[in-house]
């Protein structure tokens, strides 16, 4: 039989042992990658039919991943991992070629589900679901940080300077998870 191969980037080690445990039991051959390096490697030696990829790898994107992913194999479904969803980060994942978005916490049946969901990406479904109940002014808030951030480049200096706030409040507003809709 031959098995479908997910890479899986997630750099927390206790999740990423859990979620490869529970896909290989699930018949996926699971190659697991703690940092964008390892990733590369594991990429440029094989070629994955999925990818699961933690957005925030140790304070960098793991967004780099998605084009070297498609340029391996442009029929890869790839899906974003996040504990700090925002719609302008759904946004630029979809943009790069990423077939799905997915805010953390979420188990294995979720994370497949999401995987190979094919015909309604979840962004598309959660903009139509926030667009019939209206988001609430502190999570307009990080919506707009995350914007202005996402324009600079992750450059806290220069988004706190536009934002017109202190770079250590724009810092601890970034280290909160972000407030439901």
């Amino acid at each position: 039989m031959n098995q479908e191969h997910i890479l899986l980037v997630e750099d927390d080690e206790v999740f990423s042992r859990v979620m490869s445990r529970a896909l290989s039991h699930r018949n996926y051959t699971v190659s697991q990658a703690s940092n964008e390096e390892q990733a590369l490697n594991l990429i440029n030696g094989r070629q994955f039919n999925y990818a699961i990829l933690d957005l925030n790898l140790g304070g960098h994107t793991s967004l780099n991943l998605i084009v070297p992913l498609k340029r391996s194999n442009p029929n890869i479904r790839i899906l974003i991992l996040t504990g700090y969803a925002s719609i302008t980060t759904a946004v630029e994942a979809i943009k790069l070629g990423a077939d799905n978005y997915l805010a953390k916490p979420a188990d294995a049946d979720e994370i497949l589900s999401a995987l190979l969901e094919g015909e309604h990406p979840g962004p598309a479904i959660e903009g139509e679901a926030a667009m019939m109940e209206p988001m609430s002014v502190r999570r307009l808030e990080w919506e707009h940080i995350q914007k202005v951030l996402n324009e600079n480049n992750g450059n806290i200096s220069e988004t706190a300077r536009q934002l017109k706030m202190h770079r250590r409040t724009l810092q601890r507003k970034l280290q909160k998870k972000p407030v439901a809709k």
